[in-house]
């Protein structure tokens, strides 16, 4: 058990190496993983259920111990990212299953890599979690809410289908997976030792799963797309940062407010895309997963070097 949990902590660590090489694998080959395309709802789920696992009790205490730094979290995650999505695609003009595809995944809630990087960064790992955690709960209304408000002018958007469509793929794993914790008791340790295993992987397969679906579509239209993602990620992380300072935050969590706003579920995005509009329309959010993984890494080598002249407040 202790070989695996190490195995798991590798391949966490080393999670945007391996959704990156796959990504290229399936891109070049995609009929080798054009048959996941099935498990991409169901893969997304696993990764949910995994993180009903992993909230505890004071997960959800850091929102009253802290109310309005997490409201301030919550609040410019719902905001920056899904005005910046509408802006980039009102700018560059961009086809109607692209322009719902970054849309789409603007308006997700954050990911638990996020929560990775923050620790990585030297962040406020509670207050990323919190609002990690806040934000997921909060998804299966304002997700389709923001998707039907920004994106219908370029296709019908069927609001109560995607809010089904959350509540199942997110909601449900993660209530699940909080009974599964208090049942378990102190054994959940030994199972939450391999989930970075298990989301990497099925992180891994869903991403490979939508390139390999839409190959075709990549190498027409796949410069432009990624150009979009960079923008998308690297404005909402400069963004999320100056929002914090603007707000007087300390600086460990305008790091976290950063990483929070400018990573996404973009698993989520692109389940939610593969099911309720096109294949083509979940590559933005199969790029992005291959891209904030790298960006996030990037950045934390930046932040964790960054110190704060004031005193930390907790």
């Amino acid at each position: 058990m202790r070989a695996l949990a190490a195995f798991s902590r590798f391949i966490g660590n080393t999670f945007a190496l391996w959704v990156l090489l796959f990504a290229i694998l399936a891109f070049f080959q995609p009929a080798w993983f054009l048959p996941a395309t099935a498990w991409i709802v169901p893969l997304l789920g696993l990764i949910m259920f995994g993180m009903g696992l992993t909230l505890k009790a004071a997960d959800f205490a850091e929102v009253a111990r802290r109310p309005l730094w997490v409201a301030l979290g919550v609040g410019a995650q719902f905001l920056v990212m899904p005005a910046l999505a509408w802006l980039l695609c009102q700018l560059l003009g961009l086809p109607a299953e692209i322009a719902v595809g970054v849309i789409l995944v603007g308006c997700c809630p954050g990911g638990t890599a996020s929560n990775v990087i923050a620790w990585f960064s030297r962040g406020d790992v509670a207050l990323s979690v919190a609002i990690t955690a806040v934000t997921t709960l909060l998804a299966p209304l304002v997700t389709p809410a923001l998707i039907w408000l920004l994106a219908s002018a370029w296709l019908p958007v069927n609001f109560g289908a995607l809010f089904m469509s959350i509540v199942q793929i997110v909601l449900l794993p993660i209530a699940l997976g909080l009974v599964a914790r208090r049942l378990l008791g102190n054994r959940v340790h030994q199972v939450v030792e391999v989930l970075p295993l298990v989301s990497v992987v099925s992180i891994v397969i869903i991403v490979a799963a939508v390139v390999a679906a839409s190959q075709a579509k990549i190498a027409e239209s796949g410069l432009l797309i990624m150009a979009v993602v960079v923008l998308h990620n690297g404005l909402g992380l400069g963004i999320g940062y100056l929002v914090g300072r603007l707000f007087g935050l300390p600086l460990a969590q305008r790091k976290t407010l950063s990483i929070e706003v400018g990573m996404q579920n973009s698993g989520l995005g692109a389940a939610l895309a593969s099911a309720h509009f096109s294949p083509l329309a979940a590559v933005p959010s199969a790029l992005f997963s291959v891209w904030h993984n790298l960006s996030g890494a990037l950045l934390a080598t930046v932040y964790r070097r960054m110190k704060d002249e004031r005193p930390e407040v907790r």
